[in-house]
């Protein structure tokens, strides 16, 4: 049995359909589970709950920990130390290996502009410090050998069927879709690397069923060079044969907008990842799994197949 926790999530719905590769016991947990595949098992349980997270691991040779919690720092600080405590304590009771899904907010923001798995760890952001402390709890497990597990890290990420706190689906896609003018954020000339959704759950399923790929940090297949705001912006507006209208949102407006939307006021403390060059390294996994991650512009045309149908035929039209 392999069993992901914090199922329904776009990355934990992508695992989903990969396992199938490698197990037909499937089981997904979450407060309201529901099924990818047709035989999975579902679990109803709360993480921050031991004995439900103890129940839920019970019987799971592999877990994944793909939860993703309300895109607010009090709600961080306070539940994930708790699901993190409770998930190192069932996978060792059970003697299940772990498969950490994390971000990259703890690392040093001088260095982003190269990220590897050896960026050096120093949280800015509140966020950030609580990714840092959950880490440290699975490395620390891991080093005194009383679990086996992978942190696998993705950039921030893009891909279909993202349905909440997507940058580029958000200030993008939709707008540009609709004729708008296109959103960015900080300096609309710096390189932003996105992690395609698809590439990430194919690549937690390889880790998860690697036996050597254990007890280390490993960084999600994402394509090298990534564009600029701007050329981000040029790349979806032309696929959808738009103008490639966008304006730079000033530091002020996430204040402002604050008020109103909580997503935006959350975001400003991690604003200083589109201020300067955001490349993410994935040569480790590339290499050791003799794996291409999707090309920007390919994964920019399989959102439009996936999310914006009506507009791909409408520019299949005017093509033919």
């Amino acid at each position: 049995m392999q069993t992901i926790l914090g199922s329904g999530g776009v990355i934990a719905n992508e695992l989903a359909r990969e396992l199938r590769t490698y197990t037909t016991g499937i089981r997904l947990v979450s407060r309201n589970p529901q099924k990818i595949n047709q035989d999975d098992e579902t679990i109803s349980a709360d993480l921050t709950q031991a004995d439900q997270v103890k129940k839920a691991v019970k019987g799971s040779s592999i877990v994944y920990l793909t939860v993703g919690l309300k895109y607010k720092a009090r709600i961080w600080e306070s539940a994930w130390p708790k699901i993190m405590r409770n998930v190192i304590e069932a996978c060792t009771q059970h003697q299940s290996k772990l498969v950490f899904f994390d971000n990259i907010y703890m690392y040093d923001p001088n260095y982003i502009g190269h990220m590897s798995e050896d960026t050096p760890i120093r949280p800015v952001s509140r966020k950030g410090a609580v990714r840092a402390k959950i880490a440290d709890m699975v490395l620390e497990s891991t080093s005194k050998g009383n679990l086996e597990a992978i942190i696998a890290r993705s950039a921030d990420f893009y891909g279909p069927h993202i349905t909440l706190n997507s940058i580029l689906t958000e200030l993008a896609f939709k707008p540009l879709a609709k004729g708008g003018t296109a959103k960015w954020l900080g300096d609309a000339h710096q390189p932003h690397a996105f992690t395609f959704t698809p590439d990430a759950g194919k690549a937690l399923a390889l880790l998860g069923n690697t036996e050597d790929a254990y007890n280390q940090v490993w960084h999600l297949p994402t394509a090298s060079n990534p564009p600029t705001g701007k050329e981000w912006i040029y790349l979806i507006a032309k696929e959808m044969s738009k103008s490639p209208k966008y304006q730079v949102l000033a530091p002020w407006f996430f204040s402002v907008s604050g008020l109103f939307v909580p997503f935006m006021r959350e975001l400003k403390e991690m604003l200083y990842q589109y201020e300067r060059p955001y490349v993410f390294d994935s040569t480790k996994f590339q290499e050791n799994f003799f794996f291409k991650p999707t090309k920007y512009r390919d994964g920019i045309k399989n959102i439009i197949h996936e999310e914006f149908p009506s507009l791909e035929k409408k520019m299949d039209d005017i093509r033919y």
